[in-house]
C-alpha cells in the first residue's frame, strides 16, 4: 500500500536518510561549542567553495530568522526594505522585521502578477539622503523561487543588482526555495547569488531535506561585520552547532541539493500532468519549481485540501508543493482516490 503523502508544503516532508546519517556522525565525541568546532569550520570553508572566497557563512535555524537578520544586519532603523508584496517576508514573517529591527518594508506589487519585480520599479523610489522625512530604501530583498513558484533568470537578478547597486541600495535574496530554482535553470548556486550581484543570501535547507538547518551568507566583504553579536542578541547562536553546520557537508560537498530539488521538481510537473486530466481544472501560473497552483472547481479543492492536506491560495486558487521525496506514486494515488470518489 502507498503511503498517505502530503502536498501541503515541503515542510510537511521529513529529513533525507543521508542529512540523519551526517548528524549521527557529528554525534561521535566532544567538539567545541558555538561554531568553534572543525565540522563547522569544515562546512564554512565549503560555502566559500560554492559562492566565492569572500563568502562568509553563519547558521541559524530556521529561515525567518535568516532573513529577519539580514534585514538587521544590513539596514539601519531609518532605513527600508523593498520586496515584492507577495514575498515571505512582507507577508509570513509575522512582522518580524518590524518588530526586531524596527526596518519598514515597502512592498510593490508584481507588474505581471507572477511574484517577480521589475528594475523599473527601483526606479520609482525616493532615495534621498538629504530628506529626514522619509525612510531611506536600502535593501531589496527577493524571493528565489517566487512565493508563486516562479524564478528569475540570471539575466533578471542582474539587471535589477545592478539598478540596485546604481541606487546605493544592497540586495538580498531570500533563498528557501534556491535549489530548486538552480536545479530548474540547470545552473549552479554561484550562477544565480554570487555571479549576479546579491549582497546577503538566505540560503535554504529544511524545505530540502535537512533539520532545522539555514545559513545567512555575506557576499559583499564587509557586510558581515558585527554579525557574531547580532546572532547572539537574536537567539540564534547554537551551542551545540556542529549538528547544523554537519549537514550541509553532503548538501553541498555531494550536491544533495540538486538531487533534492530535481525530485521535488519533477514530482511537480507529473502531478501538473495529471491534474491536467480533470475537467475544469486550470493552471494560472508556471510550474517551474515545486509547486503547482491549480484553479479547480469547488469539490476538486475540497479533496485536495483534505487528501493531499493542499493549501487554499485564495477562493478557487489551490496550491500543492511536492518535496525531495514525493513521487509519482503518491501522487497516482491521490488521484486515485479523487477518480473513485467521483466515480
Amino acid at each position: 500500500m502507498t503511503e498517505s503523502i502530503s502536498f501541503g508544503s515541503d515542510n510537511h516532508s521529513g529529513v533525507h536518510p543521508t542529512i540523519l546519517m551526517a548528524i549521527n556522525e557529528a554525534n561521535r565525541g566532544h567538539h567545541r561549542a558555538y561554531g568553534a568546532d572543525a565540522i563547522t569550520d569544515q562546512a564554512r570553508q565549503l560555502f566559500k567553495e560554492i559562492f566565492g572566497s569572500q563568502a562568509e557563512t553563519f547558521f541559524v535555524f530556521n529561515g525567518t530568522a535568516a532573513n529577519t537578520l539580514a534585514v538587521q544586519a544590513t539596514c539601519k532603523s531609518y532605513e527600508a526594505v523593498v520586496v515584492c508584496d507577495l514575498a515571505h517576508l512582507n507577508t509570513d514573517e509575522c512582522g518580524a522585521p518590524e518588530f526586531i529591527g524596527g526596518h519598514k518594508i515597502i512592498s510593490f506589487t508584481s507588474p505581471h502578477q507572477d511574484g517577480k519585480l521589475e528594475p523599473g520599479i527601483l526606479e520609482t523610489l525616493d532615495v534621498n539622503p538629504l530628506n529626514p522625512h522619509r525612510v531611506l530604501p536600502r535593501l531589496l530583498s527577493l524571493t528565489q523561487a517566487t512565493e508563486l513558484g516562479t524564478i528569475y533568470s540570471p539575466v533578471e537578478l542582474q539587471a535589477l543588482c545592478e539598478v540596485a547597486h546604481r541606487r546605493n541600495m544592497l540586495v538580498h535574496m531570500d533563498g528557501a526555495r534556491l535549489a530548486n530554482a538552480a536545479a530548474h535553470l540547470g545552473c549552479e548556486l554561484r550562477d544565480l547569488t554570487t555571479e549576479v550581484g546579491i549582497d546577503v543570501l538566505s540560503f535554504g535547507g529544511t524545505k530540502n531535506g535537512l533539520l532545522c538547518a539555514e545559513a545567512l551568507v555575506f557576499l559583499t566583504p564587509g557586510l558581515s561585520e558585527g554579525f557574531e553579536f547580532i546572532r547572539k542578541q537574536s537567539m540564534q547562536l547554537a551551542s551545540k552547532m556542529r549538528f547544523l553546520s554537519c549537514q550541509f557537508l553532503p548538501y553541498l560537498g555531494d550536491k544533495l541539493w540538486r538531487v533534492n530539488a530535481l525530485k521535488a521538481n519533477q514530482a511537480a510537473q507529473y502531478l501538473r500532468g495529471r491534474l491536467g486530466e480533470i475537467p475544469g481544472v486550470g493552471f494560472p501560473l508556471l510550474t517551474q519549481a515545486n509547486e503547482v497552483f491549480v484553479r479547480a472547481p469547488l469539490p476538486l479543492q475540497t479533496f485536495l485540501m483534505d487528501y493531499g492536506k493542499a493549501y487554499l491560495w485564495d477562493q478557487g486558487l489551490v496550491r500543492l508543493v511536492c518535496s525531495f521525496d514525493s513521487t509519482a506514486e503518491h501522487v497516482d494515488a491521490m488521484m486515485k482516490a479523487w477518480f473513485i470518489s467521483w466515480a
